[in-house]
């Protein structure tokens, strides 16, 4: 089985840029009311931006190997597209994930919902993404 190694490298490109506009100026300050942030001095965010930078490394990595084992199944999956093995990875295990780690918390129920919707909205959009990238190259 041929794997595309720089469709899985373009997959994790697509999702750190994905990221930063899902999470920066599309759902940024919806995002910082469900984890709580607040409005923090210059100083503080330069510190905390300092922090995730490490992560930022280790969030990509996690990613290519997500996208490597999801190039094996839309690979294995000779009666599905790209995208549709993607959706049924998604709605198969990515959705109820994020949705027991949305419920069982001590957050409102509107906070739930809100980072149930804004994580979930992601990985669907980016499983799509990444459906349409592994079938296309395959």
């Amino acid at each position: 089985m041929e794997i595309h190694y720089i469709a899985i490298l373009a997959c994790g490109v697509l999702a750190m840029v994905l990221g930063a506009l899902w999470y920066g100026p599309i759902f940024g300050k919806m995002w910082m009311k469900v984890i709580g942030a607040t409005e923090m001095d210059v100083e503080k965010r330069k510190e905390m931006q300092r922090k995730a930078l490490p992560l930022y490394g280790v969030q990509f990595l996690l990613v290519l190997f997500q996208v490597y084992i999801l190039a094996h199944f839309v690979k294995g999956w000779v009666n599905a597209t790209g995208v549709e093995t993607s959706l049924w990875i998604f709605f198969g295990f990515i959705m109820p994930t994020l949705a027991a780690a949305s419920m069982w918390n001590n957050d409102s129920a509107k906070i739930s919902w809100a980072r149930f919707l804004i994580q979930g909205g992601y990985q669907l959009v980016l499983f799509i993404c990444f459906g349409l990238i592994l079938g296309l190259w395959g």
